[in-house]
């Protein structure tokens, strides 16, 4: 009778170790860092959650600067590259007209999309982007790696309001990220407001509204501080 062989598993390289190490050490900063910020977190807290001992970390990262570095690079080229040539792709299709909602869907939606069908980790990153966003360790790299996209959807927006003042159009800004931070934080504060009838996790609600309501806010306030200069 013959004898079944067990097919032998292929053991993962030390590339590969090292490669599925790297990922788990970013993944549970990626979490940690979205909850607590860069001060709420040591490279021992990672360390700990990961079950590793924290020397292994120096291993891979310098310091936690290094470490929140690298956790905002993982996406950040993925977000970038996409919203550029959402932006690039839109800015085409208007064939020089573009118009204010225009534009912030192409900005905006297709960041949403991320958040809505990448799972708990895209979630993970948007929290950790609300809270980077908000210390000036944090908007040291929200500078570095999004101003480049910022500023091609800036330079879309002068051309749909030829007629605004430049600070208005950054103003707008300004308080477009200041809301889409917000929601990304998911700090579930509309979901007790609206008792129950709103949730911080929709991004599909988020996607059919923002893009309109700050595009309205835009002209409005644009549109009306030229009324006044002119006036």
């Amino acid at each position: 009778m013959a004898s079944k062989v067990k097919p032998q598993t292929k053991r993962p390289s030390k590339a590969e170790q090292r490669a599925e190490t790297m990922e788990q050490i970013l993944d549970t900063a990626e979490q940690l860092f979205s909850k607590h910020g860069f001060y709420g977190v040591t490279l021992k807290d990672v360390a700990k959650r990961v079950g590793v001992h924290h020397t292994l970390l120096n291993y891979y990262f310098d310091d936690k600067k290094t470490l929140f570095d690298a956790v905002f690079a993982r996406r950040a080229v993925v977000t970038i590259e996409k919203r550029t040539k959402a932006l690039d792709d839109y800015e085409k299709a208007a064939a020089g007209k573009p118009t204010v909602e225009g534009a912030l869907h192409a900005f905006l939606d297709i960041d949403l999309d991320l958040y809505i069908q990448g799972g708990e980790g895209w979630k993970n990153y948007g929290a950790f982007c609300a809270q980077a966003s908000n210390s000036p360790e944090g908007a040291e790299f929200m500078d570095k790696y999004f101003d480049p996209v910022v500023l091609r959807l800036i330079e879309i927006l002068k051309k749909a309001l030829p007629d605004a003042a430049e600070e208005d159009i950054f103003w707008g800004y300004h308080f477009v990220t200041g809301a889409l931070m917000l929601t990304l934080a998911r700090t579930g504060r509309i979901d007790k407001l609206s008792h129950g009838l709103c949730h911080s996790n929709d991004y599909e609600a988020v996607k059919q509204r923002m893009a309109r309501f700050m595009a309205a806010g835009f002209r409005e306030i644009c549109d009306q501080l030229k009324a006044e200069r002119t006036g």
